[in-house]
């Protein structure tokens, strides 16, 4: 229970019953190798965990972002709770070194698969939501999903901004936007980077961002709105 013990820590949650949250590390195939053990496999704690985290995603992009399109939106909670995404945060909870695996799958890389990973998060926030109650899980999952919300956010409206402009472009000139970065000044954790768009070796557009993907962003906005 030490390692459980840990893993609360981790998660800055007190469990009830912190059986919960051992359940949510046993994958199936440990109780194959070991149909003793007293407690169940994850997996229905996982359905459980998909449904919350789901829903505590969706309400977070409604609320926070108002500008954003039902079609916006569903992109980007497929985005925020699809394998990759989940298995990166378990990586930085360090979940694979408490997953309870069979020796088959342990032998194998279990402990690195995205999948087992994503299926343990998931689980543990279903073990999470089962002793604590909604609202502490709610707040678990907007802790660990802050930085990718806002990641996926400005991802997709970089996109966004370049492929409209790529569109303007293309129609207008038959040429495709360059970008160019003409400064980056300050030291690195204050870097600022300003960006020049580019058309036929004429500046359409310019911004500056604290990363050169928020440059470009702000330049193709730029852009855009002075109608190229």
């Amino acid at each position: 229970m030490d390692e459980i013990n840990k893993l609360e820590a981790t998660l800055h949650i007190s469990f009830r019953n912190s059986a919960l949250l051992q359940q949510a590390l046993v994958h199936r195939s440990y109780l194959n190798e070991n149909p003793d053990f007293n407690l169940p496999s994850n997996e229905r704690m996982e359905y459980l965990g998909d449904s919350i985290l789901s829903a505590v995603v969706a309400e977070k992009l409604y609320k926070d972002y108002p500008d954003l399109s039902e079609g916006d939106m569903t992109k980007l909670r497929s985005a925020l709770v699809r394998r990759e995404t989940l298995a990166r945060i378990a990586n930085h909870l360090k979940l694979d070194g408490y997953l309870y695996l069979g020796h088959g799958e342990e032998t194998s890389g279990g402990r690195a698969k995205q999948s087992i990973l994503a299926d343990a998060l998931e689980a543990v926030i279903g073990a999470v939501f089962l002793d604590q109650g909604f609202d502490t899980c709610r707040d678990l999952i907007l802790r660990l999903y802050d930085a990718e919300v806002e990641k996926a956010v400005d991802d997709s409206l970089t996109s966004d901004f370049k492929s409209q402009l790529q569109e303007v472009v293309q129609s207008k000139y038959h040429e495709i936007p360059a970008y160019r970065v003409i400064s980056a000044e300050g030291p690195n954790h204050v870097k600022e980077f300003i960006v020049e768009v580019v058309v036929g070796g004429r500046v359409i557009g310019k911004g500056s961002g604290s990363s050169k993907r928020e440059a470009e962003k702000e330049a193709a906005k730029a852009a855009l709105d002075a109608g190229t």
